[in-house]
């Protein structure tokens, strides 16, 4: 449901599929979508003691797409390994989904009874909001993307080694080829223990989600969030 006016900006519109839960998953989307773009699929994926929260990024102009004004969570340069990233960008963003499970834990959902996940650059958002959060959440789903200003990491990290994460990709994936989720997942396994790390790759599948994925991300869920 839209539009439930509360003190959290971006929870003011979020997409919320919810019934008496004891846990959430916070999902973000990728560029130029919505928060209602994923809530069809995950609907499909939900467990009943489960919230799904789907935030809308806000609109802004968006250097890679000549500066056209469309839904990003931060700007973005580049998505070459080494592109340029917008440092002042990412952890706003980042901070604005820790207000949300702040909200949560308000709500009487805990931290640890929270995941974060997300798609392309909505992944690789809930990716950086998830290590550099000074609490341990329950994991991280982590689909088509990568880890955002990694350079800064093991550094950056908020020290939570036992972080469970289930990294996916797409290996004819052209928008964020596979080498990047494989270079994210080398890297991620320097920032938490490789044991709790899982990186699936699909065959065929593009930058785009496939029913054997979300079969994945339920698994995944049911696994951290009993």
């Amino acid at each position: 449901m839209c539009g439930n006016n509360m003190s959290v900006p971006l929870l003011a519109e979020a997409v919320t599929v919810s019934g008496k839960e004891t846990a959430a998953v916070i999902f973000l989307h990728g560029l130029g979508d919505s928060g209602c773009g994923w809530a069809d699929s995950l609907t499909e994926i939900r467990l009943p003691h489960v919230k799904f929260i789907c935030p809308h990024a806000p609109k802004i102009p968006v250097t890679l797409n000549l500066k056209a004004m469309m839904p990003a969570w931060f700007d973005l340069m580049g998505l070459g390994p080494d592109s340029p990233e917008d440092e002042l960008g990412i952890k706003k963003a980042a901070e604005n989904i820790k207000a949300i499970i702040e909200q949560e834990g308000r709500n009487g959902i805990p931290p640890n009874r929270i995941m974060l996940g997300g798609f392309s650059q909505g992944g690789a958002l809930s990716l950086y909001t998830a290590l550099t959060y000074q609490h341990e959440l329950a994991g991280v789903v982590a689909l088509s993307c990568w880890l955002p200003l990694h350079q800064s990491f093991p550094s950056a990290s908020s020290g939570h080694t036992n972080l469970p994460i289930l990294q996916c990709h797409g290996e004819m994936d052209t928008v964020v080829p596979l080498q990047f989720g494989a270079m994210t997942a080398e890297k991620l396994k320097t920032i938490v223990n490789p044991h709790v790390l899982t990186f699936k790759t699909y065959r065929n599948l593009p930058h785009s989600s496939c029913p054997q994925e979300m079969k994945d991300v339920k698994e995944f869920i049911k696994k951290y969030l009993p």
